[in-house]
């Protein structure tokens, strides 16, 4: 995995396939112990920013959701 895109300019779902293939990578056998430790550094990456974008989509439904709902309180 060198030169590996940079986070910032991934889409959710680029994150999680990377994700999902250091996973994947990790469970493999016969890794050399530097090259796991890089694999894990990056999941950890990867899984921080899954998170903060989920957060952020949650915020962004949490918000639609309360203006709709005063929208349509002011119609009553």
């Amino acid at each position: 995995m060198s030169n590996p895109k940079p986070i910032e300019e991934m889409a959710y779902e680029e994150i999680f396939a990377e994700l999902q293939a250091v996973v994947a990578a990790l469970e493999g056998e016969g890794r050399p112990l530097d090259e796991a430790i890089a694999l894990y550094e990056r999941g950890q990456v990867l899984a921080r920013q899954c998170a903060s974008l989920l957060e952020k989509a949650a915020l962004k439904v949490r918000q639609l959701n309360g203006e709709t709902l005063s929208a349509f309180e002011g119609e009553a």
